[in-house]
């Protein structure tokens, strides 16, 4: 039985670990990754067909707690952690039980542990009458009592949830900015613009998120944001410039797509293989020519559940800038964006429809040959490539670009702090 620490408006965990309000997602599994002897049974809960609609949930079925992420930024939002089976867990707040097999989480322990509070609120719906505290909520079951009272919950009433989150109450609570304990030495991306001008992308400008100096080095616990800009044809050392080493560099062994490019069969096998850099923190691939080592694309990664790389990225909070020309109009255009979360029938509203079918992807590890979310199909427009899943949702964006001539200078990247 796990034995937790509450810590209203922050979290909840024990000297090994925490689950931390407005950690990101991949570091919440990692740490049920890493203490999977301990925390088993874990359920991934979301919404297949519409996953921006409901929350992303972790359910910890042997403790009786769920950790509730935000659809769109995938961080542990407002109504985080609910622990919502008290007797599959202990519970303790400034290092004493208020919750265990000896003591029982009565009215009476909950008002010894926390103090006074204002007067609870009774919802009939429910026939649950919540008490809270700032960032800090129990549930208490009255089904037992025929008239709800008004202000005092009943003596001996026991806890039936309780709910940690950000701010006063359950129902205006948001996701709060990420911790600066949970940086540890990455870098984050806050947004990533595409570069684009009328004939495709150039290039990306990230707006970069980035807090001390290392992991276990708090002398510097502000968190800074920083602007940094890459292009194609930009050098290794130019990227590593802006953005640091890489979380991995991967070497394509072969190119699958090959055959879909004119005269396969014709083109000279290299003797070096292009790299990517993968940035996962960034939800950012480069990849770069094995011969000149200059930029030749970018992939774009949102992280959507049911994708078989989900959770390996995270979330790319990307933005395409169009410029649209209305039809029956002269020289009228309009100006629309594409981002993360755009849908492929309404990209396809904006840039027209493929001429040529999709190319069918299906990913398969070598050990495990079954993929249980089934292809996805990538689509070319305009020197973009969408990766669009069953659901219709985008999996990844793929950009193309020429490489910059000679004479265009690189603009240097612009950072600030607050």
């Amino acid at each position: 039985m796990l034995d937790l620490e509450v810590v209203p408006e922050r979290s909840l965990g024990n000297e090994q670990w925490e689950f931390a309000l407005g950690m990101p997602l991949a570091q919440a599994i990692s740490i049920l990754q890493k203490h999977c002897r301990i925390i088993k049974n874990v359920q991934v809960l979301y919404s297949e067909q519409t996953p921006l609609s409901h929350d992303l949930i972790l359910n910890l079925t042997q403790d009786g707690i769920k950790l509730l992420f935000d659809a769109t930024n995938q961080r542990l939002k407002g109504q985080v952690i609910e622990v919502y089976d008290l007797s599959k867990v202990k519970l303790k707040y400034c290092g004493v039980h208020f919750n265990s097999q000896a003591i029982a989480p009565t009215i009476e322990q909950i008002d010894q542990s926390f103090g006074a509070t204002h007067p609870g609120v009774y919802n009939a719906a429910e026939q649950l009458f919540h008490l809270n505290f700032r960032g800090l909520s129990f549930s208490f079951q009255l089904d037992s009592w025929n008239e709800a009272p008004k202000y005092e919950i009943p003596h001996g009433a026991m806890v039936k949830r309780m709910h940690i989150y950000t701010g006063n109450n359950l129902q205006e609570t948001r996701a709060p900015v990420m911790p600066v304990a949970c940086f540890l030495g990455n870098i984050f991306a806050e947004s990533v613009d595409v570069l684009r001008d009328g004939a495709g992308p150039l290039g990306l400008k990230l707006r970069l998120l980035t807090a001390g100096c290392g992991p276990g080095v708090m002398a510097d616990a502000k968190v800074r944001s920083l602007e940094r800009s890459i292009y194609f044809g930009d050098s290794c050392q130019d990227v590593l410039g802006a953005l640091g080493s890489p979380h991995k560099v991967f070497y394509k062994s072969e190119d699958k797509m090959k055959i879909h490019s004119p005269s396969p069969h014709k083109q000279v096998p290299s003797k070096c293989n292009d790299y990517f850099f993968n940035y996962f923190s960034l939800g950012v691939d480069i990849l770069f020519d094995s011969a000149t080592h200059l930029v030749k694309k970018f992939v774009l990664h949102t992280n959507f559940p049911g994708h078989y790389n989900f959770n390996i990225y995270h979330r790319c909070d990307f933005k395409i800038p169009l410029v649209i020309k209305k039809e029956g109009a002269d020289s009228q255009t309009e100006d629309c964006m594409l981002t993360t979360y755009s849908k492929w029938d309404q990209i396809q509203e904006l840039l027209g429809h493929p001429m040529e079918k999709p190319v069918v992807l299906h990913r398969s590890s070598s050990a495990n040959n079954t993929n249980p979310f089934g292809s996805t199909f990538c689509f070319g427009l305009q020197r973009m490539i969408f990766e669009v899943m069953q659901n219709n949702h985008i999996a990844s964006v793929t950009l193309y670009g020429a490489h910059r001539t000679a004479s265009q200078a690189r603009p240097e990247s612009s950072s600030s702090s607050h």
